[in-house]
């Protein structure tokens, strides 16, 4: 497959010659200076699902890749994309400085489609903001940072999505609760009570199923996680990768390879197999003994995710904010200001004495 080109994802308005950015919400390109307008036309056909054991075995691992020009954050480990002339050469997780010399060619697996933007930087901010002065005892350099224009960053996440059809065959027991009455003795005399106990039987089977859309994300590491609240995108909303989408927003490139998505998907599926194997046997409870699953006709993709990453130091400690770039649903950790909390308990103390003085 041919590169991607700097100029692929440089567009200039055909108006005024400034540059095009995508317009959340819309499939356009829209310029911010005279207002012109630019179609992303969609693709006829739809995304490929990919044959994950031809690609591993046969096609090999740098099939179906492009380039794609990456600064890599120092401090926090971070590959991220950033166009020709976006304005914020600060990483978006942990906000130190990148260096723009140091851009670096590579290659990655080309994106089989995303979940485009459906919120502004302007709307995301307003989410963030809110948030920030619903907070009690937060540090006024907070909220002023909830201002802050440079603050908030729209970055595309990486994910891996797997596809297979699932079989299981298991062995287990069945427990089906039932009550017995009992007597004890207290200081009132005798009582009784009903306690509860289980019957078990064994129980075997098979279950099957397809799994559709396990989401791996393949940038995990433990100070860059989304939280779970944040990371839900309606996935019916993907369309074909097209890189005008990435216009005006930080890409960030997986770093949790395919064959590792794969061995961590595996886990999720095997959770699901054993609610379904639990839901067969049926009963109260249930015990499962052994499972033999087996997975096929697995396929995956490459997605990208629209988020916006916010992150605040405080006291030296780093702070994340999240809204998803979908939803609108926001997420984050915040600090406490020790002296707002130190100011109440004071003026608390100083009322009750007052009250106490008055009441003698």
């Amino acid at each position: 497959m041919e590169e991607i080109q700097a100029s692929e994802h440089k567009k200039t308005c055909a108006s005024c010659g400034a540059e095009l950015k995508f317009k959340p919400g819309s499939h356009h390109l829209n310029c911010e200076y005279c207002g012109y307008e630019e179609f992303i036309e969609q693709s006829k056909s739809s995304f490929e699902e990919l044959e994950l054991a031809h690609y591993l075995k046969i096609v090999g691992e740098n099939a179906y890749t492009e380039t794609i020009e990456l600064l890599h954050c120092k401090s926090c480990g971070a590959n991220q994309h950033v166009e020709e002339n976006y304005k914020s050469l600060a990483c978006v997780y942990c906000g130190e400085p990148l260096i723009r010399e140091d851009v670096e060619q590579e290659g990655w697996i080309l994106p089989g489609a995303l979940v485009p933007f459906q919120l502004d930087v302007k709307k995301a901010r307003g989410i963030f903001k809110n948030w920030v002065n619903g907070l009690w005892f937060a540090p006024n350099n907070l909220k002023r940072a909830a201002l802050d224009p440079e603050g908030l960053h729209g970055l595309y996440v990486p994910y891996w999505t797997f596809d297979a059809n699932l079989f299981a065959r298991y062995q287990g027991k069945r427990g089906d609760y039932y009550y017995e009455t009992q007597t004890y003795r207290t200081n009132k005399g005798k009582q009784t009570r009903q306690v509860r106990k289980t019957k078990w039987s064994s129980a075997s089977g098979t279950v099957e199923g397809f799994i559709d859309d396990i989401l791996i994300n393949a940038s995990q590491k433990k100070r860059r996680d989304i939280p779970a609240g944040v990371a839900f995108w309606n996935l019916k909303e993907l369309v074909v990768f097209n890189s005008k989408y990435l216009s005006g927003f930080v890409t960030e490139k997986y770093t949790v390879s395919l064959k590792e998505g794969h061995h961590q998907s595996f886990q999720e599926a095997k959770y699901r197999a054993y609610n379904w194997i639990r839901r067969d046997i049926g009963g109260d409870t249930q015990r499962i003994s052994n499972a033999d699953i087996k997975l096929s006709k697995e396929t995956f993709k490459h997605i990208l995710l629209p988020v916006y990453i916010s992150s605040y130091r405080y006291n030296g400690k780093e702070y994340h904010f999240y809204v998803n770039g979908q939803t609108g649903v926001l997420s984050g950790t915040r600090p406490y200001s020790f002296w707002k909390i130190l100011f109440l308990v004071l003026f608390i103390v100083v009322v009750i004495g007052v009250i106490a003085i008055f009441a003698k």
